[in-house]
């Protein structure tokens, strides 16, 4: 009876945590598409909402608050633990990196750029190798060269061009494309650089995400300010209301998604994590199919599953791997024990 009890409360936990991170993380990506791909009002009134930096600074202020929320409560360290131009340059990385890919969907489909996102791992392995002089086994690259051949599959075989881009935008998703490289590009350096500059540093989670934030809000208001465009965007929400509603919204479900992020890794590891995440992205891509009709052709669904069971294989060959480690440190001190009682 006792060993039932702990098990069924680790399942409501593994419960908690898929309903969280898929939850928020599919509510960010919907409203994502229909913020920068739908109109706002009706006939002459209608305009669409431009301002990719605007979602940026205000996603990062409430992660901002959020994480100084936590960190009062938890009574942990509030000051800068590193220096802040260390935050600042994780941070103008991760800014860049956010505007390419909310950019990115004036110029292609939500399923295009949720794909291209799967092909993270190919960026960080190149900074990876750049930055770190990490290595990688072959399995790495044999999945890699899987998500790439998916991702080729479905940008040859059907559409990928948005539909918003036929109102003025280059019809041919080129410029999304490259929109999509550039997202992948600095994303892939924001996370290795983040490695690299916190290396050493005893930081708290939390305290990483408030200065993180609090450098990305500022450099994307600094951003909105220079080019004009603060004004303009503040201008839109008043004459759309229902705008700020979703902005606002896309801005909890990103916080939300963070925060049951860091719970998962920290409460089940990494094998879970990318399991559900994994998940929601084939979820979004299938929802956003759905409620904003992008057809896919049977050579894209075939990329699409190429690029997800490579993922999946990728997330558990992590995890034999990590329980090949464990084995291993585990049978040294015994086989040091030997060793010494052998001397003696």
């Amino acid at each position: 009876m006792t060993s039932t009890v702990p098990a069924t409360s680790t399942m409501l936990k593994v419960l908690g945590c898929v309903t969280g991170v898929v939850g928020a993380l599919l509510v960010y990506g919907i409203l994502q598409e229909r913020i920068m791909t739908r109109p706002y009002g009706e006939g002459k009134d209608a305009e669409r909402f431009t301002f990719s930096v605007f979602l940026v600074m205000n996603n990062r202020i409430v992660s901002m608050i959020v994480a100084a929320l936590v960190l009062a409560l938890k009574k942990g360290t509030v000051s800068p633990v590193a220096p802040i131009y260390s935050y600042a340059a994780v941070s103008a990385s991760n800014v860049v990196a956010t505007t390419c890919q909310y950019e990115a969907l004036k110029y292609v489909s939500f399923p295009v750029q949720t794909l291209g996102k799967c092909a993270k791992m190919i960026p960080v392995m190149i900074w990876g190798y750049a930055i770190n002089g990490k290595t990688y086994k072959l399995a790495d690259y044999l999945i890699a060269c899987g998500v790439m051949t998916g991702c080729t599959l479905f940008a040859m075989y059907g559409e990928t061009t948005s539909k918003s881009a036929a109102d003025g935008g280059p019809s041919t998703g080129m410029y999304g494309i490259a929109l999509m490289v550039g997202y992948l590009g600095f994303d892939g350096f924001t996370s290795t650089f983040q490695d690299k500059l916190f290396k050493g540093y005893n930081m708290e989670t939390y305290n990483q995400m408030l200065w993180v934030n609090f450098c990305s809000a500022t450099i994307s208001s600094v951003w909105l300010f220079s080019d004009s465009s603060m004004g303009t965007a503040i201008e839109f929400i008043k004459n759309h209301p229902e705008a700020l509603n979703d902005v606002l919204i896309l801005s909890a479900g990103s916080t939300c998604g963070q925060l049951c992020i860091l719970y998962t890794i920290r409460e089940f590891g990494a094998l879970l994590f990318a399991t559900i995440m994994t998940t929601r992205q084939f979820l979004s891509i299938l929802l956003s199919c759905i409620i904003f009709m992008h057809p896919l052709t049977l050579m894209q669904w075939l990329g699409t599953g190429l690029v997800f069971v490579s993922l999946y294989y990728q997330a558990f060959v992590k995890s034999a791997a990590k329980k090949e480690d464990a084995k291993a440190e585990e049978v040294l001190p015994t086989n040091g024990a030997t060793g010494d009682a052998k001397a003696a």
